[in-house]
């Protein structure tokens, strides 16, 4: 296949993954799995439909060859919501092209490292079959990652793994090897109702929300100063209030909505115990109650920044693209930590385009960038399948 053909080939298949809706909430990834998985099979490659964790939502797993070591490709078909349709300028479904970028839904997060490692698995078929390369390959187009569900590490718990793993989420082709963690916790206070024409008659719980939303203000501050070289600060920003039921009723409930950014050094756990903490303080000091929970996860993960799989693509995304070597971690949260964390498999993010582009109106890929993206992944994924374990 010519260089030309590979670029048209590669703008196809992203194309035709942006125009295939799959947003989650609330999960409607199917008909994209099937197309993966048609896709595969159209090319003589073992795919499968895994239907776990849920049999209505089935997530693709695909391999080539049993050699080592074993290389898995992985990606999310998920994307957020579309949101207003008014406030784009593209169909956010009609993957259309402009001035050499890609525009839609999941152009950037992350379908177009979805279809990078799924051209990489076609392109290295031959090679690793004849055994021209010892190891093998593994791709994962995976659900649930927009909503911090199992999909990824249900792959990797059916026998789905490797030796190395390679989240394709956008980092501008940068080798992350470490990447913040994410909490979200819903701090809820307790009040009295009553008609507003008669406020003294109840208990407003948004007065008694006061000094919580300043104990978790104070807070901030201080984990503002906890800082790691590759990914920054830790943060606890709160990012909902919700209280009332009607406009003449004095709310008997108010829940504020944190989301708390932590550090490969921090673990949920920990912030758990710092949240109990600042909200008994609370209690003690105002004579309110207060309950809460942490609703969703995200856990921090790091590898060591001199790893040689972070050194394979530092140096071939350098080569390609001119990208920085120097080491680097992402700032939001992906599926690594299921590779690291919960499997023990020495994993990194990396992939094309631009992270900004992520969750915005006329979110698109620049299609060079997606074109050296695939390039680069074939040439590392040649390279650590070259290595005999």
């Amino acid at each position: 296949m010519s260089r030309t053909e590979k670029q048209d080939e590669l703008a196809s298949l992203v194309g035709d993954l942006v125009r295939i809706e799959t947003e989650n909430p609330p999960g409607n990834e199917g008909e994209c799995a099937e197309y993966i998985a048609d896709w595969f099979e159209d090319r003589d490659i073992e795919a499968t439909l895994v239907r776990e964790p849920y049999p209505d939502r089935p997530q693709v797993a695909a391999r080539i060859g049993e050699g080592n070591p074993t290389l898995v490709l992985n990606g999310h078909i998920d994307v957020v919501p579309a949101g207003n349709r008014e406030e784009w300028s593209h169909d956010p479904y009609g993957a259309e092209i402009e001035d050499g970028a890609l525009y839609g839904r999941g152009s950037v997060d992350m379908k177009t490292g979805v279809a990078i490692g799924m051209v990489t698995a076609a392109r290295l078929k031959d090679a690793i079959e004849s055994g021209d390369l010892d190891g093998s390959l593994v791709v994962h187009a995976a659900i649930g990652e927009e909503t911090a569900e199992a999909g990824t590490k249900t792959l990797l718990e059916r026998g789905y793994d490797g030796d190395y793993g390679v989240v394709l989420e956008p980092t501008g082709l940068r080798t992350a090897t470490s990447e913040k963690g994410l909490a979200w916790y819903e701090v809820s206070v307790d009040g009295d109702p009553s008609h507003a024409s008669r406020p003294d008659q109840g208990t407003n719980a948004i007065h008694h929300a006061k000094p919580v939303l300043d104990a978790l203000e104070s807070y901030d501050e201080r984990v503002r100063s906890r800082e790691d070289d590759l990914v920054g600060r830790a943060y606890a920003t709160v990012t909902q209030f919700d209280a009332g039921t009607k406009e003449n009723v004095v709310p008997e409930r108010a829940t504020i909505t944190v989301d708390r950014r932590f550090l490969p050094s921090e673990t949920a756990v920990e912030i758990d115990d710092e949240i109990a903490a600042l909200l008994e303080d609370v209690e003690q000091e105002h004579d309110i109650e207060t309950d809460w929970e942490r609703t969703r996860t995200y856990e921090s993960a790091s590898i060591a920044v001199d790893s040689p799989l972070a050194q394979t693509f530092r140096d071939h995304s350098a080569d390609v693209a001119d990208v920085s070597t120097e080491p680097w971690g992402i700032k939001a949260s992906t599926d690594v930590r299921n590779f690291v964390n919960d499997a023990d498999i020495e994993a990194i993010t990396w992939g094309p385009g631009d992270i900004s582009q992520a969750h915005t109106y006329d979110e698109h890929v620049d299609l060079d960038a997606a074109r050296s993206g695939a390039e680069i992944l074939e040439r590392a994924a040649r390279e650590l399948l070259s290595a005999r374990s």
